[in-house]
């Protein structure tokens, strides 16, 4: 995933489709600083872009402690570890399945050519 490889850290995906309309898989991950959260952005941004994905919606900006990158059925959250933390998607979210990140890659890539 494009993330760990501008060392995202505590990466969880979590399969929310069966308890939510908003999108089919939370993709949640920490960084220690506002660079590290602009690299992991772009990063995302740029191996998508080759695929032809877009997103449909970006909100908070790399300078911020959360950003947030709206790919459909796939939504990624960016925090800073403390602003994670208050937050605490992972509370609200903790009841759905969590997947590895290769099932989830898979999963997305079958439902995109279905």
């Amino acid at each position: 995933m494009a993330a760990l490889s501008k060392k995202a850290e505590e990466t969880v995906v979590y399969e929310i489709k069966k308890v939510s309309d908003i999108a089919d898989y939370f993709v949640i991950c920490s960084a220690d600083s506002q660079p590290q959260i602009r690299a992991i952005l772009d990063e995302i941004m740029v191996t998508l872009e080759k695929k032809g994905v877009r997103p449909l919606q970006i909100e908070g900006a790399a300078s911020s402690h959360w950003v947030l990158i709206d790919y459909e059925d796939v939504i990624v959250h960016i925090f800073r570890k403390e602003t994670r933390e208050f937050y605490n998607l992972d509370g609200l979210w903790g009841d759905s399945p969590v997947l590895d990140l290769d099932e989830a890659i898979l999963k997305t890539q079958i439902s995109k050519r279905a």
